[in-house]
């Protein structure tokens, strides 16, 4: 990947993924072009020092390492999420309807409802495939607007613009053109195949715009996604930019499916694709176990999640001590109730590295009468034992079909994440960091 960071490969990333199975797809070919190798978990893994690998899960979770040179003395490691709110469709089959062509959505996870009204909207996601060797999986995603979600005219509901409360269900189904259409017939021709081969779906609908510069110099941008590809993106791209100075440590970057729903899935934090992948590479390795924990240990995990800015509109929704400014730097996010895993000794540690790199930090955290969300930090650390921090950056509109981030911030994040993967970390006793700034 370009040594320079450049704010077009980040839209580039977000306008590709239009859905979970497509933002991996385009992390592995970053990866990929940047030479590292494909380990399916069901295959033997053939790992060399110093070699570069990466597998997936479920085609929508991908986690890529770089094997230490030498005996392992610890890891830096990056954790982001694959997802967004969105409508999953619960079946290409249209439902019965004597105008239109429609087909059922639920909601996934928390977004901003109407958001998603009056939009051009595409689908996008995978289709399972009959073939004569079992069940294939093909990515589609129709580059056109195959639906919408009509509002409910002002003139049918005077009391709108009061202050409306959405049934998903009533409120909120698309539709797909007139009576007759057929979604299977449109993603059957995406996939190439005949609309009865395909067996099942997982599919979910995107919005149409492309992430583009905003402001009067260009200084935010606005996209769908920007929770949580913007921080998979800048990680990534600081992964990739570590040069194996250490000969014991390895180097990690993983983005996770389904944070947006309690990332309890096999594929999510709450799974075992980090835990899975370490145990191989260290069985690879001849580790013991005291020589796992040693490393475990000596290990500083990033836990990436963007955060909310101080909204302009409505600065009380902030801690008035702690505003966040969009293109003021890296987050720093803490929550008294563990929320986060951010802690005065691991956010110490990041601090000094993003002092080292010139990269502003920013101290996040929720007033105390607002119950802050949670990420996916915490809950890998139900399966990795290791020091964690949350960071992130601050953002408009989370979860709105539409988002609003600053350009400034994605530089830095990517310039932090960098730098941490080229920082010496070492755990010399507890509660005390050696670093080589």
């Amino acid at each position: 990947m370009n040594h320079e960071f450049s704010i077009d490969g980040l839209f580039d990333f977000l306008n590709a993924g239009v859905s979970a199975f497509h933002s991996t797809t385009a992390a592995a070919a970053i990866l990929e072009e940047n030479g590292y190798q494909n380990c399916p978990e069901s295959a033997a893994w053939q790992l060399a020092p110093g070699g570069k690998y990466y597998t997936t899960r479920n085609g929508s979770a991908i986690m890529a390492w770089r094997m230490p040179k030498g005996p392992l003395t610890g890891w830096h490691a990056a954790a982001s999420h694959s997802d967004s709110p969105t409508w999953r469709v619960k079946k290409l089959d249209c439902a019965e309807d004597k105008v239109f062509a429609k087909a059922e959505t639920e909601g996934y996870g928390g977004m901003i409802m109407p958001s998603w009204l009056d939009r051009p909207l595409s689908v996008a996601g995978r289709v399972l495939v009959e073939t004569e060797s079992g069940i294939e999986s093909r990515l589609v995603h129709p580059d056109r607007a195959v639906a919408c979600i009509p509002n409910l005219c002002i003139h049918f509901n005077r009391d709108l613009n009061n202050g409306m409360k959405y049934n998903p269900q009533v409120d909120l189904q698309p539709i797909f053109g007139a009576a007759g259409g057929s979604l299977r017939a449109v993603l059957a021709r995406e996939a190439g195949v005949k609309p009865e081969e395909i067996v099942d779906a997982d599919i979910v609908l995107c919005t149409r715009e492309k992430a583009e510069r905003l402001g009067l110099n260009g200084e935010y941008f606005m996209s769908g996604r920007i929770d949580d590809l913007e921080c998979a993106y800048t990680t990534l791209w600081g992964f990739l930019q570590g040069r194996g100075e250490e000969e014991g440590r390895g180097d990690v970057w993983v983005m996770f499916d389904n944070e947006e729903v309690g990332s309890s899935s096999r594929q999510g934090a709450c799974g075992t694709l980090f835990a899975d992948v370490l145990s191989r590479v260290e069985e690879s390795l001849g580790v013991t176990k005291e020589q796992s924990i040693r490393a475990r240990t000596n290990t500083l995990l990033l836990s990436a999640d963007n955060g909310h800015a101080t909204h302009p509109n409505h600065p009380e929704k902030s801690d008035p001590a702690n505003p966040i400014v969009m293109g003021g730097g890296v987050l720093l996010k803490t929550n008294a109730s563990q929320k986060y895993t951010t802690s005065g000794f691991t956010g110490a540690a990041f601090s000094a590295i993003c002092k080292k790199a010139g990269v502003p930090v920013q101290t996040c955290a929720n007033r105390a009468d607002v119950p802050g969300g949670s990420t996916l930090g915490n809950l890998l650390g139900h399966q990795i034992l290791m020091p964690m921090v949350d960071i992130g950056l601050g953002q408009l509109a989370m979860h709105s079909a539409m988002e609003t981030a600053s350009c400034a911030d994605a530089e830095y994040m990517a310039k932090a994440v960098a730098a941490y993967y080229n920082t010496p970390i070492f755990q010399p006793k507890d509660g005390e960091w050696k670093l080589g700034l």
